[in-house]
């Protein structure tokens, strides 16, 4: 029996139609795959010390070790951080009137003087008026039945991020416990002609990854350390908060450091004035954050682990914030340091083509 080709036309429609319907699905699915997609994830960064310490015990037990440990060092954190968190918080609070108190006598003023624009006076009291308005404007409570989908809908929406809660670490669990045999299985199905040099690849982009992550993790530490000791130094009163989120947010480059320096400033403004000496030294702070940064932290625990020059560091969290916002600029460099990994691989094969070496031109040029 001969058996008819297929129409190339038909073929292409075909794969086009399974492109489609997959990017579709994967689109539908999106809620269901994010919490699988931040398990996995966990569990990388959590296997190279499970596998440590699955020499010694089974690797159920490392898996439970890890966890108990993770859930006891956040305890203890918070155990200290959250009541010096809270009274700093007070603290913010009782700048309430003095940031009015500011607006009405500089601000309002200086706009009178200078300007037609009046601006009107702002009261402490005035604000549960301006919020009951602000609620009935965007929100219709006159209507019990919209008031309670609204909660009702505000109740699920809070027990489904619960239930995230409780799935992801199931899900990582289960993903560290088959992931030796989960990752021969991946390893199986590379044809073998390419096994080798893929693994290779493979390894390179995780010692990469791993290496920046540890390195990223420790900057963000002793960074938060250095600007918080300089601005509780300094006598600033939310010098501990602005200098750990400063910290934090410095796993995004430059955004630490922005966000430090603009709220330690207004910080200043409200609890000093416009006192040019403790100005200068929150400016001098931030200041000395990023040259240790720059040029201690960054060169000692990062060094060139990811291989980016400071232009293609700037230019990968602009595209990452461009394309996936807040949390492109978060996978921006990991990303980064993967594709600079594969890029580096494809270039030094282009090296060996014998396009780049001209064997064609020169064989073609022979003939003639």
């Amino acid at each position: 029996m001969i058996t008819q080709p297929i129409d190339p036309f038909f073929r292409r429609l075909f794969l086009v139609t399974i492109i489609v319907v997959s990017l579709i699905l994967l689109y539908l699915l999106t809620p269901v795959i994010i919490p699988f997609l931040v398990a996995f994830i966990l569990a990388y960064l959590f296997n190279p010390l499970v596998k440590r310490l699955s020499r010694y015990i089974r690797r159920w037990i490392a898996i439970i070790v890890v966890y108990t440990a993770i859930t006891t060092s956040m305890i203890v954190l918070l155990w200290w951080l959250v009541p010096t968190l809270w009274y700093q918080l007070q603290s913010a609070w009782e700048y309430l009137p003095k940031i009015l108190s500011w607006y009405n006598d500089t601000v309002r003023d200086w706009f009178t003087v200078n300007t037609s624009i009046v601006m009107p006076a702002l009261e402490v009291n005035g604000f549960s008026d301006t919020l009951v308005e602000y609620m009935q404007t965007h929100y219709n409570i006159s209507d019990a039945s919209t008031w309670m989908s609204q909660i009702l809908a505000s109740s699920m929406s809070f027990v489904n991020s619960a239930g995230l809660i409780v799935l992801v670490p199931i899900l990582t669990f289960y993903f560290l416990f088959n992931w030796d045999k989960r990752l021969h299985g991946w390893k199986m199905a590379i044809p073998a002609a390419y096994s080798k040099k893929v693994i290779s690849i493979a390894q390179e982009c995780d010692r990469a990854l791993m290496e920046f992550v540890k390195g990223q993790l420790l900057v963000m530490v002793l960074l938060g350390i250095v600007y918080a000791v300089q601005l509780q130094l300094i006598g600033l009163e939310l010098g501990l908060t602005i200098g750990m989120i400063a910290g934090v947010a410095s796993f995004v480059p430059y955004l630490g450091f922005g966000l430090g320096f603009i709220a330690a400033i207004i910080a200043g403004l409200f609890q000093f004035g416009f006192d040019w000496f403790y100005l200068s030294m929150i400016a001098g702070a931030f200041l000395v954050g990023q040259a240790v940064e720059g040029y201690v932290l960054q060169p000692l625990l990062l060094g060139d682990k990811i291989g980016l020059s400071p232009l293609w560091v700037i230019f990968s969290v602009l595209a990452g914030a461009s394309i996936l916002g807040f949390v492109g600029m978060l996978i921006a460099l990991p990303v980064s340091a993967v594709l600079n990994v594969l890029f580096r691989h494809l270039y030094s094969h282009y090296l060996t083509t014998d396009f780049y070496r001209g064997r064609k031109q020169l064989e073609l040029f022979e003939k003639k």
